[in-house]
This record gives C-alpha cells, sequence and structure tokens, in this order.
C-alpha cells in the first residue's frame, strides 16, 4: 500500500502544479467572430449594407468580451509591394465591409447600449490611398497614390514616407448597430430627396451588396438595403478618431438584440481624414457591451465617454494654419454644386462657410509641409489625412468662420531627436 501511495504522490503533485499555472485561471467568458476567407464575399460573418433582416452571426450576454476579426475599408488587396496604379482597381459597391452583427441577448428596441473598447490589435500591414474622384481636395489631387505602411504598436513607418513615424492611435472607423425599418424609411426618404436636389447621396444599390439573400440583385429587400459608407444616427462609419480603446460608445437601438458591428479601423487619423483615407488596417478588435434600458430616446446620436484619451493624444509640439472662408474669385468648387452655383462661383469671399474654411487651412498646410520638410504635394496631402487634425476656431465672427489645421511635428522623426 505505501508503495502505491508513493508512486501516485508525484504524479498528484504534477497534477496540481498544472491547475494551479495562473495561466489556465479564466473568468472572462469571450465571443469571438472570426474571418472567413479572403474577402466578405466568402465570408458569412461580413456585410457590406444596413437592414435588420441581416441574421446575427453570434449571440452574446451583457458583460460578455465580444472580438471581431475586422477586413479594412476596401476589402483591398494591397500589400508592401502595391502602386498606384493599383489604387483604381477596388469596387465601391464592395467598400466598408462590416463584422458582425452580434445579437446583445436582454437588449431590446428602444434601449441603448454602452459599447466599452478594450484593446484594438492592429495588422502588421496598412496603407493609405488617394482615389481619383473622392477626397476633401479631389478637384486638385486627381491622380491616384498610395503609402503602403509597416505597423506596429509603437508606431506606422513607411518606405514611401521616409523620416516619418506616425504614432499608434487606432480606432474603429466603423462601429454601430443596425437599424430598424422605421428607420430605413425615413433614412431612405431624406437621402433620396438629396440626391434629387443634386446633392450627393449614396442611395440603395444592390450591386455587389452582401448578404446577398438579403440585399444583393436577388434579395428580398434590396431596395431598402443602405450603403454602409455615410454615418447615420446608428453609428457606422463615423471616423472619430476620439473613439480610442478606454472609451465608451453609446448607441439607441433599433432592434431587439442591437446588432453591434465593427469595421474599418484605423491605425490612425487626423481629423477630417481629408484624403479620404487614414491608415487603413485590418484588425482584431475587443469590446464588452452594458444595456442601458428605456435608453435610447436620450441619443438621438451615438456618443462618446472617455477619460485622458483625447489629452493622450495631443502633441507636444505643433504647427497651426487658420482657415477662413475664402476662395479664388471664379473657382467652381466641387461642395456646391446642387446650390445656386453660379453665384457662389464669382464669390471669393463666401459666407459662414466651414467647408471653405477648412479647405483654406489644409491648402496652407500642405505648402507649409512640402516648403518646410520638401515633401511631395502627394506626400504632404496623404500626411495632413493621418497626422493632422480639422479644428473649429469659432463659428460667431461672420461671415469668416474659422477652422484650423494643426499638423503634430511629432511624427517628423528629427523632431523627437
Amino acid at each position: 500500500m505505501k508503495f502505491i501511495i508513493a508512486l501516485l504522490i508525484p504524479v498528484f503533485l504534477q497534477s496540481f502544479l498544472v491547475k494551479s499555472d495562473t495561466t489556465d485561471s479564466k473568468w472572462k467568458k469571450t465571443v469571438e467572430v472570426k474571418k472567413q476567407g479572403d474577402h466578405c464575399k466568402d465570408d458569412k460573418n461580413c456585410f457590406n449594407r444596413y437592414h435588420p433582416a441581416i441574421k446575427p452571426v453570434v449571440k452574446a450576454n451583457e458583460g460578455d468580451i465580444i472580438i471581431l476579426h475586422t477586413r479594412d475599408a476596401l476589402d483591398s488587396n494591397y500589400n508592401l509591394n502595391s502602386v498606384a496604379e493599383d489604387v483604381p482597381t477596388f469596387n465601391l459597391g464592395e467598400v466598408h465591409p462590416m463584422t458582425g452583427p452580434v445579437y446583445i441577448e436582454g437588449a431590446k428596441r428602444g434601449d441603448a447600449l454602452e459599447v466599452e473598447l478594450l484593446d484594438i490589435e492592429p495588422d502588421e500591414y496598412g496603407y493609405t490611398v488617394i482615389v481619383p474622384g473622392f477626397g476633401f481636395l479631389r478637384d486638385i489631387f486627381t491622380e491616384p497614390y498610395i503609402v503602403n505602411w509597416k505597423l506596429t504598436r509603437t508606431g506606422a513607418v513607411s518606405d514611401g514616407m521616409p523620416g516619418i513615424t506616425i504614432p499608434y492611435e487606432a480606432f474603429p472607423g466603423s462601429i454601430g448597430v443596425l437599424p430598424g425599418m422605421p428607420e430605413i424609411k425615413n433614412w431612405k426618404k431624406r437621402e433620396a430627396e438629396l440626391a434629387s436636389a443634386g446633392g450627393v447621396a449614396l442611395t440603395p444599390d444592390p450591386s455587389f451588396a452582401l448578404p446577398a439573400d438579403v440585399c444583393g440583385e436577388n434579395g428580398k429587400h434590396k431596395d431598402d438595403c443602405l450603403r454602409t459608407i455615410p454615418p447615420r444616427e446608428n453609428g457606422g462609419n463615423m471616423d472619430v478618431q476620439q473613439m480610442q480603446v478606454g472609451t465608451k460608445i453609446i448607441f439607441p437601438c433599433f432592434i431587439d438584440g442591437c446588432g453591434l458591428f465593427s469595421g474599418d479601423v484605423h491605425y490612425a487619423q487626423g481629423d477630417g481624414e481629408v484624403s479620404g483615407t487614414a491608415v487603413e488596417m485590418g484588425a482584431i478588435v475587443k469590446v464588452r457591451t452594458k444595456i442601458l434600458k428605456g435608453k435610447a430616446k436620450d441619443y438621438s446620436m451615438p456618443a462618446t465617454k472617455g477619460n485622458d484619451e483625447i489629452r493622450d493624444m495631443e502633441p507636444t509640439k505643433f504647427y497651426q494654419t487658420i482657415g477662413i472662408p475664402i476662395k479664388d474669385a471664379g473657382a467652381d468648387l466641387p461642395y456646391f454644386k446642387y446650390l445656386d452655383s453660379e453665384e457662389i462661383k464669382n464669390l471669393s469671399n463666401l459666407s459662414e462657410s466651414l467647408t471653405m474654411s477648412a479647405r483654406h487651412a489644409l491648402l496652407q498646410m500642405i505648402d507649409y509641409i512640402v516648403r518646410e520638410y520638401g515633401m511631395t504635394r502627394e506626400q504632404a496631402y496623404i500626411l495632413c489625412s493621418v497626422a493632422v487634425d480639422l479644428r473649429v476656431g469659432q463659428v460667431v465672427d461672420v461671415p469668416n468662420y474659422v477652422i484650423t489645421a494643426v499638423l503634430n511635428l511629432d511624427v517628423f522623426d528629427k523632431n523627437r531627436n
């Protein structure tokens, strides 16, 4: 008997030691949504239109850790060897793929959903592009351009931007909840009215829409599926860089389960994302949710709560330009096509226009970067998209409202040495 006990003691001790390893002590419940296939069209966990009939891919309880593996904004094939000629190849019908939706147990229409951002793990590769016909200065930058970035949590660098290191300030460019049918009807109507007035609006288009059985050309709801490019009351493509890890975003819920999703994660972005893209990347996003019963009425739009995240993003050195709403007389700019363009065209000073003030500040900033740092105008425009913040100075001193452009000088390696 003593012999048997002697043999069992080492086995018992070994078992005890294995079980006592701290790595094996788990208390978090996780729900994970992984990517499947190379593109959204190959992935049942991915969609690129909004409609309440889109089925949830997974269910999660309040407080669960939800892990979403997301795709880049263009669902692209770009890599470190991509060149400008590759840029026009993406399809606008396929852009902004979202991971989800996730059904939150216990959440009902009329509730609000608080989404806490816990972590964002970046891919190793990212890109910033200039797409012809797209971006804030699309009338000036008319040729395709791409910068390929090598990404780590300590900074993004590129052979195409020597001497530049972009700090890691990741956030979900798109995050939100699915709309209900009343919202679909209302938003579809107002966007159709804007389009009929000559404004820019992306109305429903079933081409390359996903999921195909709901929103595609033969989908049951193809005429009511909204594009994922514009932000709306359900959140989506808000591109708000202050939504950093540690913040909490509150959404009104429009359907039972809310239909939480995320995608289009940005490694870094300047306020404005002026070229049309930030440092775009795929990522792994971790969030946790809390249901605020009956609180949707308090949130006509998403809202963000944070602590010192904004302060931590402030540069230690900066250069700032000032913009007011002036332009060259006779310049016919793309922003006012659906207004009285001929009358506006002949003016050199516009009234109360934040758009023109932003343009004025941005053009000065591009000139500064080219002059002081020897970059090309395309490189300067890209840098503005990822490291320049457009900020409102004042909206009272008519006719000249002020927008400033603030460049984080810390991105230049020589300024940190």
